[in-house]
């Protein structure tokens, strides 16, 4: 699974990055060394203009962990932070999306936690990992989204509409694999443009674009066990490791 990663790249960075025309100053998320699921997230998806019939390119903030559009609570979300990928184009709760709205979710790079046996002198841990490009390029995770209306809100007033989104997942593979036996995937540059767009629906086509973030060329390090709670955030969360054994 991924649930956390680490996002600290500017608005102005990701929009060059993805070539996004525009986006809104004033729904900018902070840098973020601990995102965690039900958190805001910077997405970029296209969304067909109202006005003008034009796809556009966005670059705009997500609630993590997708809420179906006939879900009952907002809360169904915090249980689905991740897609798998082998049954992502055939689940109710995800199929619409991945046919309709895909989009990409830039990150720094993701954490995973392995299991570490208990010892003569410490007790059994986990200790968590930063898992990140060897290059260290933004990686564009591959993600669904979805809108949902809160019934107990009315129409105009804020919060009547939530915006939530997934990350696709598989088996890990290279350094990844060697912490954790699940991945998320991610979009290569190239391939962009034909997995926002949302008029692109074959199912085959769009899995045939799933690959491994970085193409494979990941590196996998030790980091403080201070990440093992959400509401610790800074670049110190990826520190190597003293002596110490913390707990997950």
């Amino acid at each position: 699974m991924c649930g956390r990663f680490v996002s600290t790249r500017s608005p102005q960075d990701l929009a060059s990055v993805f070539d996004v025309p525009r986006w809104d100053p004033d729904r900018a998320l902070e840098p973020s060394w601990n995102v965690a699921p039900t958190d805001d997230v910077w997405s970029v998806l296209e969304r067909v203009e109202r006005e003008t019939g034009e796809i556009t390119r966005q670059l705009r903030p997500l609630r993590w962990g997708l809420v179906p559009s006939w879900a009952k609570s907002l809360k169904t979300g915090a249980k689905m932070i991740n897609a798998r990928v082998e049954t992502v184009a055939e689940k109710p709760a995800y199929r619409r999306a991945f046919a309709k709205r895909r989009c990409l979710l830039p990150a720094d790079g993701f954490y995973e936690w392995q299991t570490v046996a208990a010892t003569q002198t410490a007790k059994a841990h986990k200790r968590p990992y930063f898992i990140s490009p060897e290059d260290s390029q933004v990686m564009a995770l591959a993600g669904l989204y979805e809108f949902w209306r809160d019934p107990a809100v009315e129409d105009d007033a804020p919060g009547a509409w939530w915006t939530t989104c997934t990350i696709i997942t598989t088996e890990a593979t290279d350094a990844a694999g060697r912490v954790h036996p699940r991945m998320p995937l991610a979009i290569a540059p190239a391939d962009w443009g034909a997995w926002l767009d949302p008029a692109h629906e074959d199912p085959g086509e769009l899995r045939a674009l799933l690959t491994a973030p970085a193409a494979g060329h990941l590196a996998a390090r030790a980091v403080s066990t201070a990440v093992n709670d959400v509401r610790n955030n800074g670049p110190h969360l990826l520190t190597e490791p003293g002596d110490d054994t913390g707990d997950a």
